[in-house]
């Protein structure tokens, strides 16, 4: 059995995607600034990327669980068209206030509680120590934090509430994507290190500003 290796954990509505609320028409996605440089970026590494969602659109009863298909193979589509690979795409159904009876609960793997990236950990041999966490709002963080991954906020508009924690902290804070990339990038690189939190994420009370 092969050694754990790090992955890149990310979100996907805001962060690698356009955010079209309930979305599930693979025709309506559309890469969000920096994405389809930072995927190049993330190639290059050879790291595996692994998606994690909430797709509480199900529970809702927005559309159907078996659309989410169509949405992992239209990812795995634009991924390839960067020269990147898709190695796994993992999306919670759920909802404790959902209308469907078989997604309406509370789980482990609904974003910010971390069971997404621990079921891809045990699927995919990752080390989460080594690992990251990127997305657009602080229950990415959060889910991240509690995983035991490193974490990068894309700073976008999309989080709007701020509501501070012990896990909702970033070590990082980027414009898009391809920054959080080329920070990743930095620190894969041999002898550095990009472990410790950014002056930005350090220095933040509240909302914080990229850097």
């Amino acid at each position: 059995m092969s050694a754990p290796r790090p992955a890149v954990f990310l979100d996907k509505d805001g962060t690698l995607l356009v955010d079209v609320p309930f979305n599930a028409d693979p025709q309506r996605m559309r890469f969000a600034d920096g994405v389809p440089q930072a995927l190049a970026r993330f190639a290059a590494l050879g790291v595996p990327l692994i998606v994690v969602s909430n797709q509480a659109g199900v529970a809702l009863g927005r559309f159907d669980a078996s659309r989410l298909d169509g949405v992992r193979a239209q990812l795995a589509a634009m991924f390839a068209q960067c020269g990147a690979s898709l190695a796994a795409a993992y999306f919670c159904t759920h909802h404790p206030q959902g209308s469907v009876v078989a997604h309406a609960f509370a789980c482990d793997c609904r974003k910010p509680l971390p069971g997404l990236l621990h079921r891809a950990a045990r699927e995919h041999a990752i080390d989460l120590q080594r690992s990251w966490m990127i997305g657009d709002i602080l229950d990415d963080v959060e889910a991240g934090k509690r995983a035991g991954c490193r974490s990068v906020l894309v700073c976008n508009g999309n989080e709007t509430e701020w509501l501070d924690g012990p896990f909702r902290r970033p070590d990082h804070l980027v414009r898009d994507l391809d920054e959080a990339a080329a920070l990743i990038e930095a620190a894969s690189a041999p002898g550095e290190t990009a472990s410790a939190p950014s002056e930005a994420a350090s220095a933040s009370n509240g909302a914080p500003v990229a850097a």
